[in-house]
C-alpha cells in the first residue's frame, strides 16, 4: 500500500502534543487529505479505550462502504513531559472530580477500596498484578520493565494513594501505533487469495460508558459504575461467542483494581473472584520457579501497562498488536500453544468511565 491508497483516517488525542481534531490535524500536515479528497477523517476521543473504539470506528467505515482501508493512529510521548507538567494535565483529564492529586490514582484506589470491601480483595493480591505483568514484559524485547518485580518490591514501593504503589501505576512512555483495517474485498484484491489463519480480522466489538469519575461517597458506589462488564457483554453478542471460545487476551491494566474488574468482566471468572485468580495464578508461577506459563495464564504477554510501556491513550494498542502477533503464531516465545484462534482485546478510559472490547479471529475462526 501507499499513502494515498488510504481511505479512512482514524486517531485518538495526545497529551503531549494535543491538536484540535487530532485525526484532521494529521490528516492535514502528512499531506493526506491533499492526496485523497475523498478521506473520511474522524477523531476519537474515548481516552484509552481510544484505539479499540477506532477499531469500532473503522469497521463500520467498511461496513458503510465509505472506505475500504483505514489507519488508526494512536502516538504520544509522556515520558518527555516534565513530572510535574505530565501529573497537571493528567490531573486535568478528570478536571472536577471530588478526588486528591494525583486524581487518577485516587480515584482507582477508591474504586480498589470498595472491591476489598465488598468482595475480600486484599492488598497482596493487588499487588500481584504488576509481579505477573513484570514476568510477562522480561520476555518482549521491547517492553520497558526488563527485570521482573517482587511482591515486596511492589508492597515497599512509595505510595501514590492508599492502597496503591508507583509500582502499581502504568508506566508511563513515549509510543506510538498504526493499524490498518480494510475489508475483506480490499485484500483478496490485493493480496490475491482468501482469508486463512495468517489474516487476523474482526470479529465483534462492544462499547460503554460510565460516569468520568467515582461518587464523592464511597458508599454510593455500585457494579454498575463499572463499564467494562457491559462492553465485554456486547463484544461477545456482537461476535456471537463467549468466554472460552476466547484463546489470549488483552487486558487494559492502569492499575490492578482495572485488570482484576477485566478479568470478571470477560469471564476469567466470576464476579468478585478476581483477586483470588491473579494470587492462583502468583503461586503458580512461584511454584514454577518465577516462570509464568502462557498456556495457563494466556493474557498480557506482552506485559500490559504495568511494564511493557503506556503512552496515555496508545496502550490499548499495544493489546491488539500482541493479539495479532498470537494469533499469527509470531509472539517467539511468548506464544501461546495451539496457536490462539481468537483474542480478546480491552481498552478503558477515564476512571472505568469508557470501555471498548474486540473479538479478533484468525481468518478462518
Amino acid at each position: 500500500m501507499e499513502l494515498g491508497d488510504l481511505q479512512g483516517l482514524v486517531a485518538v488525542p495526545s497529551l503531549s502534543d494535543p491538536h484540535f481534531m487530532q485525526a484532521h490535524y494529521l490528516a492535514t500536515v502528512s499531506g493526506l487529505n491533499r492526496i485523497n479528497k475523498r478521506l473520511v477523517v474522524r477523531t476519537i476521543d474515548t481516552g484509552g479505550a481510544g484505539p479499540i473504539s477506532g477499531i469500532a470506528t473503522a469497521t463500520n467505515m467498511i461496513r458503510s462502504e465509505w472506505a475500504e482501508t483505514v489507519a488508526i493512529i494512536a502516538s504520544d510521548s509522556v515520558l518527555s513531559l516534565n513530572s510535574r507538567e505530565f501529573a497537571n494535565r493528567a490531573d486535568g483529564s478528570v478536571e472536577g472530580a471530588d478526588l486528591p492529586t494525583p486524581r487518577i490514582p485516587h480515584g482507582y484506589d477508591m474504586y480498589a477500596q470498595w472491591h476489598m470491601k465488598t468482595y475480600g480483595l486484599t492488598r497482596e493480591q493487588l499487588a500481584m498484578v504488576p509481579v505477573l505483568m513484570s514476568a510477562m514484559a522480561s520476555r518482549h524485547p521491547g517492553a520497558l520493565c526488563r527485570t521482573p518485580y517482587t511482591l515486596d518490591e511492589v508492597l515497599g514501593a512509595r505510595k501514590v494513594a492508599p492502597v496503591t504503589s508507583l509500582l502499581e501505576c502504568a508506566r508511563r512512555a513515549d509510543g506510538a501505533v498504526a493499524l490498518i483495517v480494510s475489508s475483506e474485498r480490499h485484500y483478496k484484491r490485493t493480496f490475491g487469495r482468501k482469508l486463512d489463519h495468517t489474516s487476523p480480522v474482526v470479529v465483534g466489538v462492544g462499547e460503554a460508558s460510565g460516569p468520568l469519575y467515582p461518587p464523592a461517597n464511597p458508599a454510593d458506589i455500585s457494579p454498575a459504575d463499572f463499564s467494562c462488564e457491559r462492553a465485554a457483554k456486547f463484544a461477545y453478542r456482537s461476535a456471537q461467542l463467549g468466554p472460552k471460545d476466547i484463546n489470549f487476551f488483552g487486558l487494559y491494566d492502569c492499575f490492578p483494581i482495572c485488570f482484576i474488574r477485566a478479568l470478571e468482566a470477560v469471564g476469567i471468572c466470576g464476579e468478585g473472584e478476581g483477586g483470588k485468580y491473579v494470587e492462583a495464578a502468583y503461586n503458580d508461577m512461584i511454584r514454577n520457579g518465577g516462570k509464568l506459563d502462557v498456556q495457563r495464564f494466556p493474557i498480557n504477554t506482552h506485559g500490559g501497562l504495568q511494564c511493557f510501556g503506556a503512552p496515555w491513550e496508545v496502550p490499548a494498542m499495544y493489546n491488539v498488536v500482541e493479539a495479532v502477533a498470537q494469533l499469527a503464531g509470531a509472539a517467539c516465545e511468548r506464544q501461546i500453544f495451539p496457536k490462539p484462534k481468537r483474542a480478546l482485546v480491552y481498552g478503558n478510559g477515564g476512571i472505568f468511565s469508557a470501555s471498548s472490547v474486540a473479538i479478533l479471529g484468525d481468518g478462518v475462526y
